[in-house]
């Protein structure tokens, strides 16, 4: 049977990522359980990131006691990414100072970015040459690509329940061919 739906254009940084694709990127997010499975780290982490402003939530904050904070995509991307630095060596004052650089750029051009460091260091590379330009100082350097972390995300991400900031609710969407192909080899 063919489906004749209207194929609906797909606006924001998370595209199909979440069950409801037609609201703002600032209204559905994940909760900290999750973003933890995603990014590859701890509840810990995760709590002592969001206090001191390392990675805080910008969806939603806790509220007290019983409230659960909302991660957007690009918050859990960039837990992701701090959980790379981290494993590489590179000290948690570094790490802010990239994060810094990082939440100013939209997740289109973090596509692109590539962070280097030489383990004191965290250098943002855009360009062959400049990658090039940092070896020839004599420093060992190693390089994270960040669209290899945004891609991990894009793949497990929808596999978590979405909520909504609003608490409204969220319209699921009837799973693609491939989708089901590849959820049933994993469940198989």
């Amino acid at each position: 049977m063919v489906d004749d739906r209207p194929v609906k254009a797909v606006d924001g940084e998370q595209g199909e990522l979440f069950p409801d694709s037609s609201l703002p990127d600032e209204l559905v997010g994940y909760r900290g359980p999750a973003a933890c499975q995603i990014a590859g780290i701890t509840y810990r982490q995760l709590d002592y990131w969001a206090r001191t402003k390392l990675v805080a939530p910008s969806i939603r904050t806790a509220h007290g006691s019983g409230s659960q904070r909302l991660y957007s995509f690009k918050d859990i991307l960039a837990l992701k990414i701090v959980k790379r630095l981290l494993d590489t060596g590179v000290s948690l004052q570094n790490i802010r100072v990239a994060v810094d650089h990082l939440r100013a750029r939209g997740v289109a051009d973090l596509a692109k970015v590539t962070l280097v460091s030489d383990g004191t260091t965290v250098y943002e590379c855009t360009s062959p040459e400049e990658i090039v330009d940092l070896l020839q100082g004599g420093q060992g350097v190693f390089g994270i690509a960040v669209k290899v972390p945004m891609q991990e995300i894009s793949g497990t991400i929808h596999e978590f329940p979405a909520e909504r900031a609003d608490g409204g609710e969220i319209e699921a969407v009837i799973p693609d061919e491939l989708s089901q192909r590849r959820n049933a080899r994993r469940t198989g």
